[in-house]
């Protein structure tokens, strides 16, 4: 995300519709500013909003959804991605 970035704000909303519902229990969203960090920036200034998935420590970064996307074919999408 980034300050004043309307996707990132879109997507963070429909996404905590999603958070802890019984599809998604132990879903859990972490929302990163990529201007504090000069490496976030250069890798995610055209990219954002960006879904990632941390498994094992390792993160893997998701296909991005359309922001027309409703909150339900977002579930459908990460359904494909995140294991409860």
């Amino acid at each position: 995300s980034k300050p004043g970035c309307h996707l990132c704000e879109g997507l963070q909303a429909k996404l905590e519709q999603i958070v802890g519902t019984r599809k998604f229990p132990s879903l859990q969203i972490e929302v990163r500013d990529i201007t504090v960090r000069e490496d976030w920036f250069a890798a995610y200034q055209y990219e954002v909003p960006v879904l990632c998935r941390n498994r094992a420590g390792k993160e893997e970064q998701l296909p991005r959804p359309s922001p027309r996307a409703s909150v339900q074919q977002l579930e459908k999408m990460l359904q494909k991605y995140v294991e409860d």
